[in-house]
């Protein structure tokens, strides 16, 4: 493989990548063999597991078990060893560069890159507009970083430049087989799913599987949509040509590897057809898939991942028109060791900015999710895995850019244990359709997309902030202390869905109007229930609103902060005294109930407080009411 990253290979594939697969993803048979010898001898007894079949589930014959987590030694090496034969450069908005016709490398780029030995073949430009640019062979990451940083301090109109790198699949290795997905169901390990359906299925939301494409599985071809194929490498696509409207998997096992049919396995965590007699369960099964190739032979690009996203999401893609179902959820259950780059955090913001909300596998390397990419952009919901015990997986990184936990499963005391979902028993190219066992932070962050479409199903204008918030303040205590961090906690569908606001969908809107610091400048709250959208505008703002309480009424109020900060909810008299309050912490909601005891109507006053966090317009609040 062209891109080779030994923790991914052990961490992140687990079980995928073995150290006798010698994929060759830029066309040279030669380096292809260079990269095998070399993976044979860094991964030499490594302890990888290989993919092999399990006995247990009727019907399946592909089940994974994986390999203990990489040992920081190794994550070292491999990032000595990583390799790219891409590089992006985002000119700015006014410069010649960025606005020329024909696409080529700037006099000043090929002099940078000549000096390093190397040359740009072509470009294409990315959804972001940045330029592609092709290189004639593999480089080191740590050289065009070196080439990257060069190139932004010789050329004022570079806005930034980075190596296009590679991120890999994360997996680990009343329907028939639904008695065997523990990790819905079980009380103390599972996503308490079943009582969530009786609110929402997911009808009417769509949810991106952004990975290896998915196939046409019986247990989800009534749930899939006419996805897109964003793999722009012939030689790393396996289906002839580059990008095209197929997203169906052909597979990412080249050259005689393994296919892991990765996306398929993903989708039917996400929405499986359920109650059609045929296999398992998905967790939001009246929901649609949007299927998004990303992945191909050795993982998949920055900017052809970054384009995916942003096609999901609703926006055009160059020649490619937007989608006609755009996602409003989008699962990335991939990831590799780097810091978050600046077209993977433009392509989430962009994704945001269409209203989807973006969920992310936090890794499979035993580390800090600090460390992984996507798991470390801003903006992203990460999600780490937890086993049948409720513990944190043992392969499951942690740390504080964990958002929550959700089972991923963990083999190492049965391969029943793991996560169940569709699959394909194809060994390289594909077979038949067939059920198996996965685990991985793959696996945890389907199940936490499909919370997200249930609860958009029920309420369709929630943001991804407020997605994000609700999930946060609704988990369950992990039962097994996670020391490392681990996140608020173990995500609970029923809980979540019953979270969303019964009212929202129907209630009245309303905008914060300035000024309202007092009680004599207090915004009237009128119609009820309402959603009101505010913004703290400073660190010493206040937000006050009235509400008028008849004698016997109950008014309840919830304080939906932005996911970045901590805002405090009051509840006053007249007299200025404080008589309900909540103060619960950063990304979680504050709730207050007040019932008038006396005899007359009294005003109430509802305060919105900052604590920590953002102020202007990133300063976003939702306050509902009801009385």
């Amino acid at each position: 493989t062209g891109h080779v990253d030994i923790a991914v290979a052990r961490g992140f594939f687990n079980g995928l990548l073995r150290p006798d697969t010698g994929v060759d993803v830029v066309g040279s048979p030669v380096f292809g063999q260079q990269v095998q010898r070399q993976l044979g001898k860094l991964l030499a007894g490594a302890a990888l597991v290989a993919p092999r079949a399990q006995a247990g589930v009727p019907g399946s014959s592909l089940i994974r078990q994986t390999a203990e987590p990489a040992e920081p030694a190794l994550a070292s090496m491999a990032a000595a060893a990583e390799t790219t034969d891409r590089l992006i450069v985002q000119y700015r908005s006014h410069a010649p560069s960025n606005r020329r016709a024909a696409l080529r490398a700037t006099p000043l780029a090929h002099q940078r890159l000549q000096l390093a030995g190397l040359q740009a073949l072509s470009v294409h430009r990315n959804g972001l507009g940045a330029q592609v640019l092709h290189l004639n062979r593999p480089a080191r990451v740590t050289e065009l970083e070196a080439v990257a940083r060069q190139l932004m301090a010789d050329d004022p109109n570079v806005l930034y430049a980075e190596p296009d790198r590679k991120l890999q699949a994360l997996a680990t290795a009343t329907d028939p087989h639904y008695t065997s997905q523990w990790h819905y169901f079980e009380p103390v390990g599972g996503l308490n799913l079943p009582s969530a359906w009786d609110q929402s299925t997911g009808d009417g939301v769509v949810v991106a599987v952004i990975d290896t494409g998915v196939r046409p599985h019986v247990d989800l071809a009534d749930n899939l949509l006419t996805g897109y194929d964003f793999v722009s490498s012939t030689s790393a696509s396996n289906d002839g040509d580059g990008r095209d409207s197929d997203a169906i998997d052909p597979g990412d096992g080249c050259n005689g590897g393994h296919s892991s049919w990765h996306g398929t396995h993903v989708a039917g965590t996400i929405a499986a057809v359920t109650n059609n007699g045929e296999g398992g369960a998905g967790v939001a099964y009246a929901a649609k898939i949007l299927p998004v190739r990303v992945l191909g032979c050795g993982g998949g690009y920055f900017s052809d991942i970054a384009d995916g996203m942003i096609w999901a999401s609703g926006s055009a893609v160059g020649a490619v028109a937007a989608p006609s179902q755009p996602a409003k959820v989008l699962n990335l259950s991939l990831g590799g060791r780097s810091a978050c780059s600046t077209t993977l955090q433009s392509a989430i913001n962009a994704a945001r900015s269409n209203g989807a909300v973006v969920v992310v596998a936090a890794g499979n390397s035993n580390q800090d999710a600090g460390l992984h990419t996507p798991a470390n952009c801003a903006g992203v919901i990460t999600v780490a895995a937890t086993g049948r015990t409720g513990a944190r997986a043992s392969y499951s990184n942690f740390g504080a850019k964990i958002d929550v936990a959700a089972p991923g499963g963990d083999q190492r005391s049965g391969s029943a244990n793991g996560v169940l979902s569709t699959l394909n028993d194809g060994a390289s190219s594909p077979g038949n359709d067939s059920y198996g066992y996965y685990q991985g932070t793959s696996m945890a962050a389907p199940h936490v997309a499909g919370v997200a479409a249930l609860m958009l199903s029920r309420n369709p204008a929630l943001t991804p902030d407020e997605i994000e918030v609700l999930l946060k303040s609704t988990v369950r205590r992990l039962p097994v202390s996670c020391s490392q961090g681990c996140g608020k906690g173990l995500v609970d569908a029923n809980a979540a869905v019953g979270a969303v606001f019964v009212g929202a969908s129907s209630a009245s809107l309303s905008n914060e109007t300035e000024p309202n610091d007092t009680h004599a400048a207090a915004q009237v709250l009128s119609t009820f229930p309402v959603k009101v959208s505010g913004t703290i505008a400073t660190n010493a703002d206040l937000d006050t609103y009235l509400v008028s309480v008849g004698a016997g009424q109950t008014v309840t109020a919830r304080l939906i902060s932005n996911a970045s900060s901590n805002y405090d909810l009051a509840l006053r008299n007249a007299a200025n005294a404080t008589v309900r309050s909540s103060i619960r912490g950063v990304g979680l909601t504050d709730s207050i109930t007040w019932t008038n005891a006396g005899g007359s109507a009294v005003n109430m006053y509802v305060r919105v407080k900052r604590v920590a966090g953002l102020t202007g317009s990133s300063g976003a609040y939702t306050l509902e009411v009801s009385r």
